[in-house]
């Protein structure tokens, strides 16, 4: 093993990771970076994602294998269902979670050497949960977002769920109920027949508890963001946002670096694997033309787009963020924690269109931090938009609490300290001691 670019070997002993970023852009991107921070260290990296991300991981320099080859990203993304607040989970947990279980288990124990490989997983691989506790390979728990950890304290805004509210018991009771009437018998029945394969005794509150590896789990956000609660799972650590969005893979080209130097737009995206993005498109277009700004409209999936775009409105298929919103005026977006996270970092304001998942909870947290304001999608039209974008984008207190956020960030590498993390899970992994 060579040397780290920070001049100090690779922990002792652990030699291969195997990072399995189950998602879309906003999942993978994450591990990528991560995977890019492990390699500088000195260790192999072989990400576990769709095959729709293998040039990204490829050429990223990092291994790459694709845990189910028959299906097709693509096709997924496009059962509008996901995108349903209620009906969201469910469909992927039908459509991915359940699929990948077998082949990212089989792959995991395939290509793990013994006492030399660490697994770090996304909160939906349960194939590396499982292959911990048959193979005892170990296992790292990433999660994306503080939406991820339950907690009868201060706890996320879910939809169809009031866990934010009350008093610890009214908290505990939604839990109990999420867990025996929706979560269980939506999962419990094809893990616990795969995990007695290898003789396993049946898991319950997989959501609130089994997902979480009991080596180590990282939440790749800040303290500030979402503070640690005491029911957290145990060995927990926080490491920071993993700002990366495909810097070292795609540049800007040099029409779009001119353009966006110049125009200071404000930029749309309803997040990178949404393909029903028309309305928002379109009232991002009208918001535009009502305020005689420019706007980039962020999609690769272009069939989305108004064919016939304001003047100084423009299309691109994506653009890394980290480069883009230091350059922007403003963010639209759908509320994943990676646009969210990124229009922090650049201290620009962000109006958040959130669909399901974490997006709820984390455009909770922009308001709270006075940093942005959310429409729901009935409500997102262009006049909508343009009315909360002036007033945002013209308010210098707005700008000030931006600029504050931003420079606290400013020092924070959230990859490296995910990577401190992974080591010090291996070696309490090795040595017996948290």
């Amino acid at each position: 093993m060579s040397t780290s670019a920070a001049g100090r070997s690779p922990t002792a002993g652990l030699e291969h990771l195997i990072l399995c970023g189950l998602g879309s852009s906003g999942d993978v991107h994450p591990f990528v970076g991560l995977g890019r921070e492990l390699v500088r260290r000195g260790y192999r990296v072989t990400v576990l994602a769709a095959g729709y991300f293998r040039d990204l991981v490829e050429r990223a320099g990092l291994g790459f294998v694709d845990p189910w080859p028959e299906a097709d990203f693509r096709d997924t993304i496009r059962d509008e269902r996901i995108w349903h607040p209620l009906r969201g989970p469910r469909t992927i947990i039908d459509r991915a979670v359940r699929p990948l279980l077998e082949p990212v288990h089989r792959i995991i124990v395939e290509r793990q050497t013994a006492g030399a490989t660490l697994v770090v997983g996304s909160s939906l691989a349960f194939g590396a949960r499982v292959a911990q506790e048959s193979h005892g390979i170990p296992l790292v728990t990433v999660h994306l977002s503080p939406a991820l950890f339950r907690s009868s304290f201060e706890t996320a805004r879910l939809p169809g769920l009031f866990v934010h509210v009350g008093p610890a018991w009214f908290r505990r009771a939604q839990w109990r109920l999420v867990d025996g009437l929706v979560a269980d018998p939506a999962i419990c029945p094809w893990l616990n027949a795969f995990r007695s394969r290898f003789g396993l005794r049946p898991a319950r509150r997989i959501w609130g508890e089994w997902m979480h590896s009991p080596l180590a789990v990282l939440g790749m956000f800040p303290e500030w963001f979402a503070p640690p609660q005491p029911d957290w799972p145990p060995r927990t650590q926080l490491t920071g946002f993993p700002l990366y969005s495909e810097e070292g893979v795609v540049e800007p080209s040099a029409a779009d670096a001119e353009w966006v130097e110049a125009e200071r737009p404000l930029v749309f995206t309803p997040g990178s694997a949404n393909v029903f993005g028309h309305a928002f498109f379109a009232a991002a277009a009208d918001a535009c033309r009502r305020l005689g700004r420019p706007g980039l409209l962020l999609t690769r999936f272009p069939e989305q787009v108004p064919r016939a775009l304001p003047p100084g409105v423009r299309h691109c298929d994506f653009l890394p963020f980290r480069w883009l919103l230091r350059r922007a005026a403003a963010l639209v977006h759908h509320g994943g924690i990676g646009s969210a996270s990124q229009a922090l970092a650049a201290g620009v304001p962000q109006l958040i269109m959130p669909l399901a998942f974490d997006q709820f909870d984390n455009a909770a947290r922009i308001e709270r931090l006075g940093v942005g304001g959310s429409l729901v999608p009935r409500r997102f039209t262009g006049p909508a938009v343009a009315r909360i974008l002036d007033d945002l984008c013209g308010d210098a207190a707005v700008h000030g609490r931006c600029a504050a956020v931003a420079a606290r960030l400013a020092g924070d590498d959230g990859l490296v300290q995910a990577a401190d993390g992974v080591e010090r899970a291996w070696i309490a992994h090795t040595t017996g001691r948290p």
